[in-house]
């Protein structure tokens, strides 16, 4: 599961990437707006700063996949025996054909 979850947190995201920098510049543009923002626009600028505030430490902090990757190959061809998973259920949530070949899931499965 934890190796399935960072690659969920990892997987690119649609549009344009932010980078730190620009969310930094963004979060600069925002405190300089709240003192003369009316109630509901502070509001607004607020949850921006904190949503800012959490992308640019997700962005910062680097997941070493290869221990979650050697607990994966341990587990996922049992594991996917037992629930029934298939190889193209496995590729559809974003696990690597090499990851699962090194875990002997195969297309057959």
């Amino acid at each position: 599961r934890s190796y399935l979850d960072a690659l969920e947190a990892h997987r690119p995201k649609r549009g344009r990437r932010r980078t730190p920098e620009s969310m930094r510049n963004r979060l600069a543009a925002i405190e300089s707006a709240l003192p003369g923002a009316d109630p509901m626009g502070r509001l607004q600028l607020v949850q921006e700063r904190m949503d800012l505030e959490a992308a640019v430490a997700a962005a910062e902090t680097t997941v070493d996949l290869s221990e979650l990757e050697d607990a994966f190959v341990g587990a996922a061809k049992a594991y996917g025996a037992r629930k029934g998973i298939s190889y193209a259920a496995w590729r559809e949530v974003g696990v690597p054909a090499a990851i699962l070949k090194r875990a002997g899931v195969s297309r057959g499965d």
